[in-house]
């Protein structure tokens, strides 16, 4: 029987920062229009996922990002090992007391503010 981990190199590059739920990063992301190829930032709060630099993550290892568009909330989630991935940097480090901060979806304004991690 051969392992998923064995097919699919689960290793993150070294331009992915450390980042936990809460965090505010910036994630940019190869976006392929025809023929040609761009670098697309999206930058939101970490809801769930993290990543740190000594580990491995799994193969299918993901995080969701959300932002506010518009009046509109915009989630995506990414694979931390994808090749479309072209780098992550955290913008603010967040304070949040849950592994996964889903609640943020229902709070608007200054309610859905997170406090800094110092």
């Amino acid at each position: 029987m051969i392992e998923a981990r064995a097919l699919i190199d689960a290793t993150p590059r070294d331009s992915i920062q450390e980042f936990q739920t809460g965090d505010t990063v910036r994630v940019n992301v190869m976006i392929r229009e025809g023929d040609r190829q761009r670098v697309q930032a999206f930058e939101g709060v970490v809801l769930k996922g993290r990543h740190r630099k000594g580990d491995t993550p799994a193969p299918g290892a993901t995080f969701t990002v959300r932002r506010v568009s518009y009046g509109v909330g915009v989630e995506r989630t990414f694979l931390v090992c994808s090749p479309l991935l072209d780098s992550l940097e955290v913008t603010r480090q967040g304070k949040v007391r849950r592994a996964r901060a889903y609640y943020l979806r229902g709070l608007t304004g200054r309610s859905a503010r997170i406090k800094e991690r110092r």
